[in-house]
């Protein structure tokens, strides 16, 4: 882990987003004491938790296992926190059926972790963190053992849960549609370190660098090699398929020398099917492959040596098929321009 500088706002639902091995457990479990810093400090509402004990610090986290006690049972997995605080026998009676009811798990309050669904062991786990009223709620890649179906249901029941309960929530995924359907802001974490705080719009319309692009969309951004050239026109853009004048992009590049290399970053959904007569931005291209995913269709191009995905409504998709020619076209304005030896963001 490198230098970590991340400030969360009281009450916000806080995302971090990044690849798997990319540091976001060990950050969660240094917020929540079960990791020993090195250097630096952890404060939480004013205080520094560093040396604190991890029962006194008033965190709670979810584990992506779920960690629950297959002993008990729902109702004495949620109790168990408050057992051990001492806390008197009718107030966790309270609190155990005021959280049970809250998350709609009343009825498995007898029975044990073995016998419940996903989403249940899921609820419970959440419940066993809640139980206390932590200040903080740490979520460790809650949803990567359950179905597509119900990670849909959780995101939005996490969602409820914040905006009901206005509990500060750090959620780390690697998951760029959780992160983006659900945080306030997202911090990225790339090889141990936060290269970029963003609320999802910004992060999505302006990443960074091609890292920071790669992780944030679906399919991922094109990014298609491009050398600029200065001729009687003004400068352009040269790409594989076509040339691009510098002035129909988002900003000037009178700032670069001839000969420098950029990667133009185009969205799979920028790209359309040109119609008749629209040349500016245009190119042919041919058919490799096309992914039906339902209400779309995925299909991957080769335009010159280049290989774009572009994203085309379902009716639209099953009228093509590979090997097809066919003529498509973005806007310049759309695209991102990188630079290519360092990836990072010119406009």
């Amino acid at each position: 882990m490198q230098h970590i500088d991340l400030e969360v706002e009281d009450g916000e639902f806080f995302v971090i987003l990044g690849p798997s091995a990319a540091g976001k457990t060990t950050t969660l479990r240094a917020i929540a004491g079960l990791e020993k810093l090195d250097t630096g400090r952890i404060v939480l509402d004013g205080v520094d938790m560093a040396e604190i004990p991890v029962q006194q610090r008033g965190i709670a986290m979810v584990f992506q296992s779920f960690a629950l006690y297959p002993h008990l049972s729902t109702a004495s997995n949620l109790a168990y926190p408050l057992r051990e605080e001492k806390v008197p026998r009718r107030q966790i009676q309270q609190r155990v059926h005021e959280i049970a009811e809250m998350l709609g798990i009343t009825h498995t309050l007898k029975r044990k972790p073995a016998s419940l669904s996903g989403g249940e062991q899921q609820r419970l786990a959440i419940g066993r963190a809640l139980i206390r009223n932590p200040k903080l709620l740490l979520l460790d890649e809650p949803l990567t053992n359950l179905d597509a179906k119900l990670r849909h249901d959780m995101r939005a029941e996490f969602k409820r849960l914040h905006r009901e309960l206005g509990m500060t929530m750090v959620y780390a995924t690697p998951d760029q549609l959780e992160a983006l359907s659900m945080g306030q802001r997202i911090g990225v974490i790339i090889d141990g370190k936060i290269v970029q705080t963003e609320t999802p719009a910004m992060l999505y319309d302006a990443p960074r660098d091609r890292e920071v692009a790669r992780l944030v969309g679906d399919p991922p951004m094109n990014f298609i090699p491009g050398i600029l050239r200065h001729n009687g026109a003004g400068p352009s853009l040269e790409l594989p398929f076509m040339n691009v004048q510098a002035a129909d992009l988002r900003d000037s590049l009178t700032a670069f020398d001839a000969g420098t290399e950029f990667f133009l970053g185009v969205r799979p959904q920028d790209i359309k099917l040109a119609g008749n007569g629209e040349t500016e931005g245009a190119f042919d291209a041919e058919i490799a492959i096309t992914e039906p995913q339902g209400d779309i269709t995925i299909l991957d191009l080769k335009a010159a040596s280049e290989v774009l995905q572009m994203v085309v409504p379902e009716a639209e998709g099953a009228r093509h098929s590979a090997g097809e020619e066919i003529r498509v076209r973005f806007n310049p304005r759309d695209g991102r321009l990188f630079m290519k030896d360092s990836g990072v963001l010119v406009m």
